[in-house]
C-alpha cells in the first residue's frame, strides 16, 4: 500500500500521457518516474493537431534526453507548474526563487538541488545522455549522442518545494531552449565551418520535437472524472503512431503484477517462521535430554511436574520474544536503509509504518509458536525420572 501510495503520487492530476514509447508502462515509467529517456518524438506538429481536435483541459508538452550530473532535465512550459499538480490536490510550491519565465532558465527540484549542491544565480551546462562515459547507443559509443551543450549555459533561477513524489530529482528548463541547443547540434553537423549560436528564429519544424504530452480532459468543476476521458482514450489509441497510457491504469497494473511477489515473500516469511519454531524446539529437546540430572534435583528440592513444564514452555517463549525484538529491530533499520535507496534514486518517500496492530500480531504469533514449539521438550522435561537420574555419576 505504502508503495502504490507513492508511484500514485507522481502521477498527480494527469489523466492520460502520450508518447510514442514502446507501451503504455514503458511511457508512465519514462515520462512520469525519470527511468529513462524516451528514444521516439512526437512532433510540435502532431501537438498542435492534438490540442485543435480533443476538449483537454490541459496538454502539456515535454522533451527529456539531456541530464546534469545525472539528474533528468525536463523541458517543458510554463503550464507544468501552474496546472499539473504532482499530488492531486497539491500545487507546486517553490522553496526559493521563481519559475523560468525566459530562455535558458532552470528551476530545480528540491532533491536535485539538494544532491547537485545548486543554488539560485549558479550556471550550469547540460550533457545529452546520462553523463556515462560508458553510455552507448545500440552497444557501440556515439559521440553524438552523448556531449556536453557546452555553447550554452542555464541559470538556476527557482528550486522547487519538495513533494515526495520523483519530480523532485528533475530538473526544469523552457522548452524552446531545449529546442535551440539541439537545433544548434544539428547545424553544426551540417556545415563545414564555424557557424554563429542558433536563436529561437533559426528553429526549423524538425527541430520542434516532444518525448511526451502530460493531459487532462476537461471536467466539470470540482471534479477528477469524466465520460469524456474513456471516448478521448479510445480516440487517441485509434492513431497507430501514438502511445497512450492512463498513469493510474499502468500504475495499478504494475502492482498486480508486482503483487504475486508479495504474496511469495509472505510464504517464505511464514516457512521461515515455522523452520524457526522447530529449530527452537530441536535445540530445547536436545538441551532437556543434557539437562534431566539438573531437572531431577529441582524435582527433588520441590517441584512438580507442571512446574518443570512451564519452565521449559516459558525458556522456549523467551527465545520466541528476543527473536521477535531482533527481527522488529532489523526490520527497522532494513526499511530505513531501503526507504533512503529509493528516496536517492527514484525520489519517492515511502511511509511504511513499523509500529502497527499487524507488527503485533507478528510479534505475538511469533512468541506463541515458539511457546507452541516447547511443548514437546516440556513434556520430556514432565516425563523425567528421578530416582534414575539421580544415581551417583561414573
Amino acid at each position: 500500500d505504502s508503495g502504490r501510495q507513492s508511484f500514485s503520487r507522481g502521477s498527480g492530476n494527469m489523466h492520460l500521457l502520450i508518447s510514442r514509447d514502446a507501451s503504455p508502462l514503458v511511457a508512465v515509467l519514462n515520462g512520469v518516474f525519470y527511468a529513462n529517456a524516451p528514444r521516439n518524438y512526437l512532433m510540435s506538429s502532431d501537438y498542435d493537431q492534438l490540442e485543435q481536435k480533443y476538449p483537454f483541459e490541459y496538454l502539456i508538452p515535454m522533451q527529456m534526453g539531456d541530464t546534469y550530473k545525472g539528474a533528468p532535465i525536463v523541458a517543458t512550459t510554463g503550464e507544468y507548474f501552474t496546472e499539473f499538480e504532482p499530488v492531486i490536490g497539491q500545487q507546486w510550491q517553490l522553496h526559493s526563487g521563481r519559475h523560468f519565465d525566459e530562455s535558458f532558465e532552470i528551476v530545480a527540484g528540491f532533491e536535485a538541488s539538494q544532491r547537485l549542491g545548486l543554488s539560485l544565480g549558479d550556471r550550469i551546462e547540460l550533457t545529452h545522455g546520462s553523463g556515462s562515459p560508458h553510455e552507448d547507443k545500440e552497444g557501440e559509443h556515439d559521440h553524438h549522442h552523448h556531449h556536453h551543450h557546452d555553447e550554452y549555459s542555464y541559470k538556476v533561477v527557482g528550486i522547487l518545494a519538495p513533494t515526495g513524489s520523483a519530480h523532485d530529482r528533475a530538473i526544469y528548463s523552457d522548452l524552446v531552449s531545449s529546442w535551440v541547443i539541439h537545433a544548434h547540434d544539428r547545424r553544426k553537423l551540417s556545415s563545414s565551418g564555424h557557424i554563429e549560436l542558433t536563436k529561437a528564429s533559426d528553429l526549423i519544424p524538425e527541430d520542434r520535437k516532444i518525448t511526451g504530452v502530460y493531459a487532462r480532459v476537461m471536467t466539470r468543476p470540482n471534479r477528477s472524472a469524466s465520460s469524456a476521458i474513456q471516448q478521448v482514450f479510445n480516440g487517441l489509441r485509434a492513431n497507430p503512431n501514438l502511445t497512450v497510457a492512463s498513469p493510474a491504469g499502468q500504475i495499478s497494473r504494475l502492482f498486480t503484477i508486482v503483487g504475486s511477489v508479495d504474496q511469495i515473500f509472505i510464504w517464505m516469511s511464514v516457512v521461515v517462521v515455522i523452520a524457526s519454531a522447530i529449530a527452537i524446539m530441536l535445540a530445547l529437546y536436545n538441551s532437556i535430554d543434557q539437562r534431566r540430572r539438573q531437572i531431577a534435583v529441582l524435582r527433588v528440592l520441590g517441584c512438580s511436574r507442571w512446574r518443570i513444564f512451564g519452565l521449559v514452555v516459558t525458556e522456549s517463549a523467551l527465545l520466541g520474544l528476543i527473536g521477535a525484538i531482533v527481527g522488529i529491530g532489523l526490520a527497522i533499520i532494513g526499511t530505513s536503509i531501503v526507504t533512503g535507496v529509493v528516496s536517492n534514486q527514484l525520489g519517492l518517500q515511502l511511509a511504511i509504518p513499523i509500529w502497527s496492530v499487524w507488527t503485533l500480531i507478528v510479534g505475538t504469533g511469533t512468541i506463541c509458536l515458539a511457546a507452541l514449539a516447547g511443548v514437546i521438550p516440556a513434556l520430556t522435561a514432565y516425563r523425567t525420572a528421578v530416582v534414575k537420574h539421580l544415581k551417583p555419576l561414573g
